[in-house]
């Protein structure tokens, strides 16, 4: 497997969580509640760039799809039931056979795979939609990851990123909120030093080649227990969506 765009020891953290991915309750448990805000977006924008219904049945059948740092499959299953051919893509080698038996048991058919972006890119994957959720903020080298995933875009493809701001009131929500807290994630989940800001990453997309089209802030509300979409507070977590050219 390539390195050029893993961090060994982010790998490592997750490993070490691999086995707990579908538990609501456990060291995932962040995700389970931020899942159904990242979905609304993930599909509102596929739809809207390739023209699908999301009230028709397998509304994204006939789209090739990569969950890039697909963890066990949080992402991938809820996609591979709305029509399309999913790839799940991890580094941790112990998140796949997660994975893919719990897809085998919800009797889904999913392509996980243990590899890298670049490893995709060598064999000349190409795919129209690329998950890129919640990943960048874990590589070393953030440029040349975007990079790698571009290239993974057919022409006219589409990518949704998300991260975390990097700012003080990211470092109290993400790492003392969540971390220290209610330890909703194991202490050095995250490093804030490696959180990057909506502008820097939409310049990134940009010297990657991609055309950002939106950004949204994810916003979570400690009164209602939930998380919803924010056109104005991006200052925690956010996502963005881009279009490969073409």
């Amino acid at each position: 497997m390539s390195l050029n765009t893993i961090d060994p020891a982010e790998v490592a953290k997750f490993e070490a969580m691999a086995a707990e991915w579908w538990d609501p309750a456990g060291k995932f448990k962040p995700l389970h509640m931020l899942n159904p805000c990242r979905l609304g977006y993930i599909t509102t924008q596929i739809a809207a760039e390739f023209g699908r219904d999301l009230t028709a049945a397998l509304p994204f059948k006939g789209l090739r799809l990569l969950d890039i740092g697909c963890g066990g499959g949080l992402l991938s299953e809820p996609m591979a039931r709305l029509g399309a051919a999913v790839v799940g893509a991890d580094a941790a080698a112990r998140n796949i056979p997660i994975a893919q038996l719990h897809a085998e048991q919800m009797g889904l058919e999913i392509d996980y795979r243990n590899c890298a972006a670049e490893d995709l890119a060598k064999d000349g994957e190409v795919f129209d939609v690329v998950l890129n959720m919640e990943v960048v903020e874990h590589v070393p080298d953030p440029q040349a990851f975007l990079t790698a995933c571009q290239g993974l875009l057919k022409p006219g493809g589409l990518m949704i990123c998300s991260t975390l701001n990097r700012n003080p009131k990211s470092f109290m929500m993400g790492i003392i909120g969540a971390e220290w807290v209610m330890r909703w994630l194991p202490k050095g989940t995250h490093d804030w030093s490696k959180f990057i800001t909506p502008d820097e990453l939409y310049t990134m997309l940009e010297a990657a080649g991609l055309k950002p089209v939106d950004r949204k802030g994810m916003v979570f509300n400690p009164i209602n227990w939930n998380w919803s979409l924010s056109d104005r507070d991006l200052s925690v977590n956010y996502v963005t969506a881009s279009v490969k050219p073409g």
